[in-house]
């Protein structure tokens, strides 16, 4: 199913101190993502599609094997997510080589806002982001105190911190077994 995603993204200095009350409430995941190969622009859009699959470890340990595209840049993208088995990840793994990148995610509410934090952990530098979904671009967006203290700066119009681009710097060649 197709939908917009609202989205602003911060780099961190590291990650922060998440309050003890908000971990027990979270969600921790363990991601390994891949990317297709660029498409060519569709002709009504100045960007490029990104083809992803993921395979998203969640606290229980059960697997979640995910397929999206998402078009456009910036705050406002189009996102077109379906599940897939297990089979179907593990044939379309090998396409994704050299564009794959592994992190975890924590997922907390704050104060009825959704937040996740990404640490990426295959890269050859400590890198933190986080992220938040909004309603509306006109949503207003306050991180809470543990979390503005981390905060460097927004880069959600800075192409060089989307996953794709990190995925293609990353060039994870091997899915480790969980």
């Amino acid at each position: 199913m197709s939908k917009l995603e609202i989205e602003r993204v911060f780099l961190l200095d590291r990650f922060p101190e998440v309050p003890p009350s908000l971990r027990a409430s979270g969600e921790l995941w363990h991601i390994d993502q891949g990317y297709f190969p660029e498409a060519a622009p569709s002709p009504d859009s100045k960007s490029t599609p990104e083809g992803r699959i993921r395979r998203i470890q969640r606290p229980d340990g059960s697997l979640l094997h995910v397929h999206t595209v998402k078009s456009g840049l910036g705050l406002v993208r189009q996102e077109t997510e379906r599940t897939l088995s297990s089979e179907e990840f593990e044939a379309l793994w090998p396409r994704t080589e050299g564009r794959r990148l592994r992190k975890t995610r924590w997922r907390l509410m704050v104060d009825e806002q959704s937040w996740e934090l990404d640490r990426f952990l295959d890269l050859d530098r400590e890198l933190v982001l986080a992220e938040a979904e909004l309603a509306s671009e006109d949503t207003v967006l306050v991180p809470p105190p543990w979390l503005k203290e981390r905060i460097l700066r927004e880069v959600t119009e800075d192409p060089r911190f989307r996953n794709y681009q990190l995925a293609r710097d990353a060039g994870l060649t091997e899915l480790p077994d969980w």
